[in-house]
């Protein structure tokens, strides 16, 4: 892993909202604005952005958690803006990232979420230990 980060360091992406992004179960939908778990994939993301310019050859990231807070609703058609910052490295060298979604100058969500820099290898090891009947 490359640390080439510092506390404060930013990141960002736009994210068109589509029907895929609606709050909606195997029931159907249940609202048509931007789903809570929509948000915490593309907060995700966001905090990937980080992952990808850290990882080193046959390296990959894998999430340790996430926090969202979802203040205030999005509509399908509407421009999401994440900014992704920077927080630190722990001891056990997770990458700690917060966010915010913005709609234009209106706050959409907030939170945390964490990622680890692993080997490919050490992943497929943790996977094949957990893996059952596939």
């Amino acid at each position: 892993m490359i640390q080439k980060f510092q506390s404060g360091d930013q990141r960002s992406f736009h994210k068109s909202i589509s029907k895929d992004d609606i709050a909606q179960f195997d029931n159907g939908a249940v609202h048509e604005v931007y789903s809570t778990f929509a948000i915490a994939r593309d907060a995700e993301w966001s905090g990937r952005l980080f992952v990808l310019e850290m990882k080193e050859e046959g390296e990959e990231g894998i999430g340790t958690f996430i926090h969202v807070n979802h203040l205030a609703p999005a509509f399908p058609g509407q421009e999401i803006r994440f900014d992704a910052t920077f927080e630190e490295i722990t001891e056990k060298g997770e990458i700690i990232t917060s966010f915010r979604a913005l709609q234009g100058d209106r706050l959409i969500a907030e939170g945390r979420q964490g990622q680890r820099i692993l080997l490919r290898s050490k992943i497929d090891l943790i996977f094949d230990k957990y893996r059952t009947n596939l």
